[in-house]
């Protein structure tokens, strides 16, 4: 029976403390140190680990390619990286209510009806959902609500982590292959921590034994993870490091579109986007985003400007909206919706120095419509266009498309991926492309717009 020893742990940062105090010695936080009783003896897991391994070589190691298996939602698999990893192990993330189970559910219903993980043998999956949060009677009203009806979805209400794992094992001692959705990590409990769910211990702990039954029996694993009101995943940052993938799935809670975004991903890039929009049906995929995200788009009205951006390898066509108007303020307000906060600081700054234009006294608003974000360079043209023209209440005209990073100097700069920024842009109607082509200042694009 292994000895236990008593440390708290902060619950932001992992850090351990011999006692008590108001606030964490590493991060600073307050009111982050909770109590947790740590098992210091050899246990019997840890027994089983010491036993002697052999060493081998990288050109004895066999080479298994057991394909992927596709989930029959196109975005889902474009962020994955062309389809769920056997073996995987997912951490998705989200804001509560942005549709993470609804998703997961979909998912469950189309991959059971795909082939699994051999491309020679076809082997039919069963869809494991583990909840710790909602009763199996909500979880049939969310599965009617999405018209979900299907035998080999199985529902466990466990939180428990040895509970899960023998759950798993009879399962696969039953010949089953198995999809398995963990809702969420934060509610497991294991027995070798006498703290309370959610804590430090307990989602590391609980985490480090599923990533091990992933990687023993091959069956994909998905974790779903709360975030914090910053946005980050909730509970220690080596959650993210011990997963294979993160996915974060955001958007306006009470509007229609989402995004499946990954910020990590050993099978695949981590630049790709996935677009979906929330019906009463569940998640639909956007496989034309750029078309949506212009289908209200007012014309004729000065301060809108159409900038071609880059969702990984997919080029997206969104408005980005700016409005300036006078203040009374001794500081103007700045406000920015879709782009980084600084970058649209450093635009007005180049806008006033190398066009002489008095933003100082002038409050100005900049969104990007449709709820995405975007986080490269090349809309800052788009940025400056917009804001130049709500300034001096010109029009830009609506067959015009716009990319291009600004300089400090007032100088255009070329970005990447510019044919297939121009090809979607001429796909959708545009017949005029402001580029750092053709445009190399910022000062001879206003002149352009003046005359």
């Amino acid at each position: 029976m292994p000895k236990s020893r008593i440390t708290f742990v902060c619950q932001q940062c992992g850090a351990e403390s011999p006692k008590w105090s108001g606030r964490c010695p590493n991060c600073q936080e307050w009111n982050t140190l909770v109590e947790t009783v740590l098992a210091t003896g050899r246990s019997s897991s840890a027994l089983e680990r010491s036993q002697k391994i052999t060493p081998q070589k990288i050109s004895e190691i066999k080479f298994v390619n057991s394909g992927r298996l596709k989930t029959g939602i196109g975005e889902f698999d474009r962020v994955l990286g062309g389809g769920i990893v056997s073996g995987s192990l997912v951490l998705v993330a989200g804001e509560p209510g942005i549709g993470k189970s609804t998703l997961l559910l979909q998912l469950a219903n189309l991959s059971t009806k795909k082939s699994a993980y051999n491309k020679d043998k076809k082997t039919s999956i069963k869809f494991l959902y583990i909840s710790g949060e909602e009763s199996p009677q909500q979880i049939k009203i969310r599965t009617e609500r999405l018209g979900i009806k299907n035998d080999n979805i199985l529902f466990l209400p466990e939180t428990n982590v040895e509970s899960i794992l023998n759950a798993v094992n009879d399962l696969k001692n039953q010949g089953q292959q198995l999809l398995i959705v963990v809702d969420s990590i934060q509610t497991l409990t294991t027995d070798d921590f006498n703290s309370s769910a959610g804590s430090i211990g307990q989602v590391r702990e609980s985490t480090s034994k599923l990533l091990k039954l992933a990687k023993t029996t091959g069956f994909p694993v998905f974790l779903v993870g709360h975030v914090t009101k910053e946005g980050s995943v909730a509970g220690p940052k080596t959650l993210e490091h011990m997963v294979d993938t993160v996915l974060y799935l955001e958007g306006e809670k009470f509007g229609t579109f989402r995004l499946l975004r990954t910020t990590k991903n050993r099978f695949g890039a981590t630049d790709e986007v996935g677009v979906f929009e929330m019906g009463q049906t569940g998640m639909l995929e956007v496989n034309n985003p750029s078309k949506l995200f212009l289908s209200e788009r007012q014309k004729g009205v000065p301060g809108s400007v159409v900038v071609a951006t880059m969702e990984g390898t997919r080029p997206v066509m969104v408005e980005i909206q700016a409005l300036v108007v006078s203040t009374q303020l001794a500081i103007p307000r700045r406000l920015a919706q879709g782009i980084d906060f600084n970058r649209l600081q450093l635009v007005i700054a180049v806008l006033s120095k190398r066009l002489s234009l008095p933003l100082g006294s002038f409050d100005i608003f900049v969104n990007v419509v449709g709820g995405i974000k975007i986080e490269e360079p090349a809309a800052d043209l788009g940025v400056a266009m917009a804001i130049f023209s709500s300034f001096k209440n010109i029009m830009v005209d609506n067959k015009t498309a716009v990319f291009g990073e600004l300089g400090l100097l007032g100088e255009t700069r070329q970005v990447p991926y510019t044919p297939l920024r121009k090809k979607e842009a001429k796909r959708l109607g545009f017949t005029k492309i402001i580029s750092p082509e053709n445009y190399a200042s910022v000062s001879q694009l206003a002149k352009a717009l003046k005359g």
